[in-house]
């Protein structure tokens, strides 16, 4: 599960500048019941009004609300939208106030979504849903994974189970349904005490063959503060509303599956072009409309840099609309949400299939004027295809590094091959460039360098004190700190970073030496044994992942690379902003930043072909620590140069500039309508067909360890826990017990759950003994085999 989730950035919060759409449509009914609303509403509208699909109503029902303050917020809330209407009846409870509310919506629409008063929707939320059910026009709902916030915080993202949901709510009321369903099973329709209303309707569904969509992405934030009141009296009905709950979990019969996404379903059935959906039409916004494709939203270098552009570029300008492909835990997609107009991860909400069609739909209802590709296999597959489709949209790309252990060339392989239909690829460096120009043949005059920058402002030495922080990681203030920051992994080459530590140190020529290391991956174990064995953890410091790196530059005297491709490190601009100098291996375009007044470029001695041999010569070892003891023997030299260095034109804002000159000569860019091209559109989707189909083993593997990060392996065992909460909740209730009960149950289930681990692995030990002991006597036998056969031979 992500753990770095922001709580903090709700949805709604401010009403962004309303987009004018054309030929206004109702094609979803939005139904929100409310009994004397608070200013919870006010955040509830924003994120309505704030959808990326424009043609809904949202119908408000009030159930019979008596304050006046809340009756004058409806008002105010009627006015802020000609889509919005107020409703009044008397007051009947939830059930019955949703029925009420679709009953009285327009006959136009097939789709209905249910959201609270107080509860939040993402800004795509609309949009993806409606998307979804379009292109699986048999299922009968769909929902998205969950954020609970304010009381209890949380991330709610469980697998759909339809023998769960017989005892456990794994939904939660707020969807997107369709009308048929929902009439063919007569809505809500329960009496004003109950209190799983939500939970009985998807059972009702089920029970009559009806099944969900489970998208998988964070689309829906819902409130858990809850009164004391309003907990009593769900305990005290829990007992008959389980017991209605029983009533129809036992209507069904057969097993209900959901359609789950990621997943990899590809055959050759071929790619859609276009879905039968209403396309939302938007005035003019006299800015450039960008349409951005990139793998993921992860942490990286590359990610930054997007982030970064996307942060600072100018809004009056340009318009963002982000597209991500690939299966996995988006850990900036939340930073992407509040930088980019609209945010879409494919992978959360439609099959492979429909992916193309999802990007003409977004071209064709944003008024896309140039397509960006940056990092993204699967986009660089779709660009013959948009370019003959759209042959005056011009293309652009951007690549980090070349990587010959990747595909022979990685991105700039691919950039190559569909060079033709690209109208400029930028790079982060010179050398790429030129390797782009030499040996793939690229066109000189369709390629160029920007150099990714850093932000100066943050990466400022003076914004930090180093006395304080090195207090706060334990470190001496006498010692002299080399630090790495990196995920620790093959390409970084950590054994041989731990080869030059152990050289550093059997020199002895630096005083007080510490290496600090900084970042996780698949090595750092097998790094940490080397560390011990070598008896070198006197000198060596893990601290494992970190999110504030900025910190790390302010407490180290020197940063160290040895990785064995790079394009143009961003650890080595940031390190260099903070007055930090830097030992770099020879790679990519490191020599362009780091020069002999800020550091040390040290050749590399391996062909990137040989990441995994780990017989480091010692030349190639000596010379990082020549490089090392020089920058230590001139430390200040160094160090008064190198914030310089960035300031001189390796800033975010150097980047960002640069950028913006590249898109505004695109958008001026005069391209003829290449009709020729248009006529061999299926002949490119077949192409993209054969990639979709070749690329299924590593799609489906993405699509299921994605589901063992999210979902985790003790969902089984935690659904027994859960099944036997609703005893404690009834326990609680005869106590005269509220909120504070829940709240300890599940600290007490999470002790429960550390608990059983523990005794698992206590359980073990003694076989894993007697599994030592088998070995040990194999091996004894096989070494006295291994005796009389030599005494024997003598003889």
């Amino acid at each position: 599960m992500m753990t770095n989730f922001n709580f903090e950035l709700e949805h709604g919060k401010t009403l962004k500048k309303q987009k004018k759409y054309l030929n206004y449509k109702k094609v979803i009914s939005i139904i929100t019941p409310a009994w004397n609303p608070t200013k919870n509403l006010i955040q509830t509208a924003h994120c309505i009004l704030n959808q990326t699909y424009p043609y809904f109503e949202w119908i408000i029902v009030d159930d019979g609300s008596d304050n006046k303050e809340s009756l004058k917020l409806l008002k105010e809330i009627e006015k802020m939208d000609n889509r919005i209407s107020v409703l009044h009846k008397k007051n009947e409870g939830l059930s019955k106030t949703r029925d009420y509310g679709v009953n009285h919506s327009s006959k136009e629409t097939n789709f209905v979504v249910f959201v609270d008063d107080d509860d939040l929707l993402d800004s795509t939320y609309l949009e993806c849903a409606y998307y979804t059910m379009v292109a699986n026009p048999s299922a009968s709902w769909c929902y998205s994974d969950v954020v609970n916030f304010e009381g209890i915080e949380s991330l709610w993202n469980k697998s759909f189970s339809c023998e769960r949901m017989k005892y456990e709510n794994l939904l939660v009321s707020q969807a997107m349904v369709k009308k048929d369903a929902y009439y063919d099973v007569g809505g809500f329709s329960l009496s004003e005490n109950g209190h799983y209303e939500d939970w009985i309707f998807w059972l009702k569904l089920m029970a009559k063959g009806h099944y969900p969509i489970h998208m998988s992405f964070y689309g829906f934030w819902y409130r858990r503060k809850r009164t004391s009141g309003q907990l009593k009296f769900a305990l005290e009905h829990e007992k008959e509303n389980m017991k209605e709950i029983e009533e129809y979990a036992s209507k069904i019969q057969k097993n209900v599956s959901a359609i789950e996404f990621p997943r990899e379903n590809y055959n050759w059935d071929g790619i859609r072009e276009k879905l039968d959906v209403v396309v939302p039409k938007f005035e003019d916004n006299q800015k450039t409309n960008i349409l951005v494709m990139v793998p993921w939203m992860t942490i990286g270098g590359a990610d930054k840099f997007n982030l970064d552009l996307f942060k600072m570029i100018d809004k009056r300008k340009y318009s963002i609309t982000l597209i991500s492909m690939q299966p996995t835990e988006y850990i900036w997609r939340q930073q992407f949400e509040e930088v980019c107009d609209a945010v879409f991860d494919l992978s959360t909400f439609i099959d492979r299939k429909d992916w193309l069609s999802f990007i003409n739909y977004i071209i064709d209802s944003r008024g896309i004027d140039i397509i960006f590709n940056t990092n993204s296999l699967t986009g660089y597959m779709m660009l013959p295809y948009l370019h003959a489709k759209y042959p005056k949209i011009p293309i652009l790309d951007y690549i980090h590094m070349e990587e010959w252990y990747n595909r022979n060339g990685g991105y700039s392989r691919d950039s190559a091959a569909v060079g033709s239909v690209i109208d400029k690829t930028l790079f982060c460096n010179k050398n790429s460039e030129k390797i782009l120009i030499q040996h793939f043949h690229r066109n000189p005059e369709s390629v160029g360098t920007i150099y990714i920058g850093v932000d100066a402002e943050k990466f400022n030495p003076k914004n930090y004190n180093s006395k304080l922080l090195r207090e706060k990681y334990k470190v001496d203030e006498n010692k002299f700190v080399i630090s790495l920051i990196a995920r620790i992994d093959y390409q970084k080459r950590p054994y041989l970073l731990m080869r030059i530590i152990e050289e550093t140190v059997k020199r002895n020529e630096i005083n007080n030496l510490l290496f600090f290391i900084a970042g996780d991956g698949p090595l750092l174990k097998e790094i940490k044994r080397i560390a011990k064995k070598k008896n070198l953890n006197n000198y060596v410091k893990f601290i494992g992942k970190t999110s504030t790196p900025d910190e790390i530059y302010a407490i180290s005297d020197m940063t160290l690379n040895c990785s064995i491709k790079e394009g143009l490190a961003l650890t080595s601009y940031e390190s260099l902003s903070m007055g930090v100098p830097v030992v770099s291996c020879d790679v990519g375009g490191q020599k362009e930043l780091i020069d002999e007044n800020v550091g040390v470029i040290v050749p590399c001695l391996q062909d990137e072909t040989q990441i995994h041999d780990y017989n480091y010569s010692q030349e190639d070892v000596g010379n990082y620590v020549d490089g090392i003891i020089k920058i230590y023997n001139n430390i200040d030299f160094y160090k008064k140069n190198c914030r310089k260095k960035i300031l001189n034109g390796f800033t975010i804002q150097n980047m960002v500039v640069n950028m913006e000159k590249e898109f505004e000569k695109l958008s001026k860019l005069e391209k003829d309508d290449n009709t020729i091209l248009s006529n061999h559109l299926d002949v490119m989707k077949e192409l993209l067909n054969e990639y979709f189909v070749g690329d299924k083993a590593l799609y489906g593997w993405l699509c299921n360890q994605y589901k063992k990060v999210v979902y985790g392996p003790d969902e089984i065992e935690m659904t027994r826990k859960q099944k036997i909460a609703h005893k404690w909740i009834l326990l609680g209730s005869k106590l005269n017990l509220t909120e504070e009960f829940e709240i300890a149950m599940h600290i007490l289930y999470e002790l429960a759950r550390q608990i059983k681990h523990l005794f698992e692995s206590i359980i073990m030990i003694p076989f894993l003994i007697i599994l030592l002991f088998i070995k040990l006597f194999v091996f004894e036998i096989y070494r006295i085999r291994r005796i009389i056969k030599r005494k024997v031979g003598k003889k």
